[in-house]
């Protein structure tokens, strides 16, 4: 089975959405978040290449890819592909700078 493996920033991130979905939507909506998040996250481990390339000058990030949350779509996860699964970097709102958020701003 594939794994996913979360980086500390990506647990950040879910607890972090977590808390601003039960604020602006409610917590049954952000109840619905977490395990969507992990629907997800199994998903892109299952099939790693279904997320959109990014085209990357950090070494660091070489390979990394996006996707949606499932049922969230304002709700974007930033992974890297791993022979044996999927390594989460980061799980951000769309509306945020994630270019910058990710240091990628040039």
């Amino acid at each position: 089975m594939p794994k996913v493996r979360q980086r500390a920033a990506a647990r950040r991130d879910l607890v972090e959405q977590f808390v601003h979905l039960a604020d602006s939507a409610g917590l049954a909506t952000a109840e619905r978040f977490l395990p969507q998040a992990e629907a997800s996250f199994d998903m892109l481990a299952a099939e790693p290449s279904i997320g959109a390339p990014l085209v990357l000058e950090h070494a660091d990030l070489a390979g990394l890819r996006k996707w949606r949350v499932t049922g969230f779509d304002a709700h974007l996860i930033f992974y890297l592909p791993r022979q044996d699964g999927v390594s989460i970097v980061r799980v951000l709102h769309a509306a945020r700078d994630w270019w910058r958020v990710l240091g990628l701003q040039t």
